[in-house]
């Protein structure tokens, strides 16, 4: 394959990658026959690297439509950012109407009231809209919860992080609302738990521990006779806390008696939970609860619904600008295929790349 070396200021998109680009790293940053992106160019730039080699057929085939598209997608970009600032500020106020929404409802639940089925359905909808349209909600959603409320801030971000993930994995558009409601009732039944219990500020005790876990079946029990959630949603409630290794509540069931729809909300679950601030304990890094559900509780969990939480909330784009738990911030410059939640970081100070694949003992702590 003949190619020439390109002078990155002069690379044009659409170009051919003519050989694997290397750099002080395990895999290529830029593999051969990649056609050249955005994303691309913004990551030879941070790599320092001035000359590429492209295939010479490739050089002199610029189309119209890619003039075209390199101008449409400047203007895309523009309306993102111009509009970003207006979309967050929607979603966060549907997002505490329906926190406040759903609070009321468990009020009465605790007081002996039915669940309202279609109310919570019609609270969660707009927020899966709103959601959808701007990603960068999903990096976000965790700094939303506050502990006054938690369960309510909780069960809102689990319904909208079901659907996400039901989306991701390929599920039609009713399904995922149907998913995404199980998601968000799924912790219905903590209203029929003690209230000391669930608000107790200590550490549980095995005997609050034994009560917490009859949630699932408290759950189930309030949305059983509902015509509105299909039997299998219904299933999922009830085994979102099992676990594939049969470490889970309320029967220990194990691999293939643990539906795939329950599995979605016990990924929504535990990384909401464990990213929030909770009265007994601090929130962790998004990234740093990220690598624990893909690494140490591996086993536990179905890899296919691990995979689309990662791609919702762990791929970072290159150049966003990030703090890390080091205290130093710096900028994503390369993000590796098998582990998108630990990318090359550049740091603003120094200007020193820093592998988070190799250098393990450092994660990031948010994005800025």
């Amino acid at each position: 394959m003949e190619y020439i070396l390109e002078n990155l200021d002069e690379l044009r998109l659409g170009s051919i990658i003519a050989e694997d680009i290397l750099v002080n790293t395990q895999s290529p940053i830029i593999r051969k026959d990649t056609k050249v992106s955005r994303e691309h160019i913004q990551v030879l730039r941070a790599f320092n690297i001035n000359k590429v080699p492209i295939v010479i057929d490739n050089q002199f085939n610029r189309a119209d439509e890619e003039i075209m598209s390199k101008l449409n997608n400047k203007k895309v970009n523009k309306i993102k950012k111009e509009t970003l600032p207006e979309m967050k500020v929607e979603f966060i106020n549907l997002y505490n109407d329906g926190v406040n929404n759903y609070h009321k409802e468990f009020s009465t639940w605790e007081s002996g009231m039915k669940v309202d089925v279609a109310k919570l359905r019609n609270i969660l909808i707009p927020l899966i809209e709103s959601a959808s349209a701007e990603r960068q909600i999903f990096f976000h959603l965790n700094d939303y919860s506050s502990i006054d409320k938690y369960i309510a801030h909780h069960s809102i971000a689990v319904g909208i992080l079901s659907g996400a993930i039901a989306k991701k994995m390929g599920y039609s558009g009713g399904q995922t609302i149907q998913i995404a409601t199980a998601g968000l009732m799924a912790d219905i039944g903590m209203a029929k738990v003690d209230k000391k219990i669930r608000e107790k500020k200590s550490y549980l005790t095995e005997a609050d521990f034994s009560e917490i876990k009859k949630h699932t079946i408290h759950s189930f029990q309030m949305v059983k006779d509902s015509p509105l959630l299909k039997p299998e949603m219904k299933i999922a409630i009830f085994q979102h806390h099992e676990r594939l290794d049969g470490s889970g509540y309320p029967k220990g069931e194990k691999l293939d008696s643990i539906s795939t729809l329950s599995q979605i909300i016990a990924v929504a679950d535990v990384y909401h939970a464990m990213t929030s601030e909770r009265i007994y304990r601090a929130k962790s890094s998004s990234f740093k609860v990220l690598e624990m559900i893909k690494e140490e509780e591996f086993g536990k969990y179905n890899i296919e619904v691990v995979d689309a939480l990662i791609s919702l909330v762990g791929a970072l784009p290159i150049s966003t600008p990030v703090l890390l738990s080091t205290g130093e911030k710096g900028e994503v410059v390369f993000i590796h295929r098998d582990s998108p939640f630990r990318p090359m970081i550049r740091l603003t100070e120094s200007g020193q790349i820093i592998d988070l694949a190799a250098n393990r003992t450092v994660y990031i702590e948010t994005i800025m």
